[in-house]
């Protein structure tokens, strides 16, 4: 009988152990989840959970009785600290020692956080990416205090979002010349820009931090423009990096992330990897793709492998953020864009259409799921209608027919 070992409890682990049973593997399986809730949802942590709209229980991808009923072992509140390649075997922060026939790294990533010679470890300096966080956060936020939020990508711009809702006064700085200055077109930046300003977010775009200020506690921040400002908390949102510590131990290829090849497997035959700590090859690039749906799938096409169903992984990226009353999502990559056309919906729904060399490459549709499901579905086809055509055309439903 294989045994299967899989370390980190977030989506791709959770998606890629019960992808196992549905696919028929009857070997022994076993999670290890270094936090002491069963696997759950992420997005939702920093906008409804953090709003108080969401219950925890709810944040759960499964309930636990889910991982009894289908025979996989959950050991919660505990950590792999080592992996024993030749004798295929891992150490467990409680002393227990895994023989695995197989091992799968969603060990995820961790976020950037700033340097201690800056003031980063200072009380009431904060990163979101996990339900403990979310838990320190939540009693912070309390109204008419002020908040400095550092980074204007979206986990920043989500994080000015919840503050400014939940009645905070909240200033953002983006040391870049616009926010979403790397992943998005400038039309996309001047939709939020304008969005946040609405909602009375103060938004200081090339402008980074130099230092907090505070003893103990942080109550100020010293800008790279010289000005100082009062601040009550801060929220750090400058990226996340992928959690290859138990990896590169091992002497696993590690770039940017673990290296796997199509079907999920690392430089070691017996060792596959999915998620956030993974990297992927999409248009003859080797990069990684933060986001649930990767997760998802590669974890998948890792499971099916592992049933014994070879399988390569496809990837067709998506993303998704939620500001205020705006459900922004996206298809695709914008990667090496050299155009951008502009679709207005009705009312307050528009979308942004990115070609390289003619082909369409992504779209990035705000409050309209009907241009973002078609243009997913395009790009997924490979079809590139005229950008002309794209923007004037009143339904877009028979460019999938064209």
């Amino acid at each position: 009988m294989k045994t299967v070992v899989v370390i980190g409890g977030g989506q791709a682990g959770a998606s890629l152990v019960a992808k196992l049973r549905a696919e028929g593997f009857d070997g022994k399986v076993t999670l290890v989840c270094a936090e002491s809730v069963p696997p759950y949802q992420r997005p939702p942590l920093s906008k409804a959970y953090l709003l108080g709209e969401m219950e925890e229980e709810r944040l759960y991808l499964r309930p636990e009785a889910f991982y009894g009923d289908h025979d996989i072992a959950l050991k919660l509140a505990t950590r792999a600290t080592a992996i024993d390649r030749a004798a295929r075997q891992v150490t467990l922060s409680d002393g227990t020692v895994l023989d695995y026939d197989d091992l799968v790294l969603t060990t995820g990533a961790v976020p950037r956080r700033l340097p201690a010679a800056i003031g980063g470890d200072l009380e009431g300096v904060l990163v979101m990416r996990d339900l403990v966080d979310a838990d320190r956060m939540a009693p912070e936020l309390v109204p008419g205090r002020r908040v400095l939020i550092v980074g204007g990508g979206y986990i920043g711009l989500e994080a000015a979002a919840v503050c400014a809702k939940k009645g905070l006064q909240v200033t953002l700085v983006e040391a870049a010349p616009r926010i979403l200055h790397r992943v998005a077109a400038a039309e996309t930046s001047d939709y939020f820009r304008a969005l946040h300003r609405d909602n009375g977010v103060e938004i200081r775009e090339g402008t980074g931090l130099e230092r907090l200020l505070g003893e103990g506690r942080v109550t100020g921040a010293r800008l790279t423009d010289g000005t100082e400002i009062a601040v009550d908390l801060v929220v750090v949102g400058v990226g996340i990096l992928p959690d290859t510590a138990l990896a590169e131990a091992a002497g696993l290829e590690v770039a940017n992330g673990i290296v796997t090849d199509l079907t999920g497997r690392s430089s070691d035959p017996h060792v596959w990897a999915a998620g956030d700590c993974a990297t992927v090859t999409f248009r003859g690039q080797r990069l990684r793709l933060e986001s649930v749906g990767n997760a998802i799938d590669q974890a998948e096409v890792v499971a099916l492998n592992l049933a014994g169903k070879p399988t390569e992984y496809q990837p067709a990226p998506w993303f998704w953020s939620d500001q205020y009353d705006c459900k922004l999502q996206i298809a695709g990559l914008n990667l090496g864009h050299d155009a951008v056309h502009v679709r207005l919906g009705e009312g307050d729904q528009r979308s942004h259409w990115y070609y390289a060399g003619g082909k369409l490459i992504a779209v990035d549709a705000m409050n309209d799921s009907r241009a973002y499901m078609i243009g997913k579905r395009l790009i997924e086809m490979g079809k590139s209608p005229d950008p002309e055509t794209v923007t004037t055309l009143p339904d877009l439903k028979p460019l999938l027919k064209a």
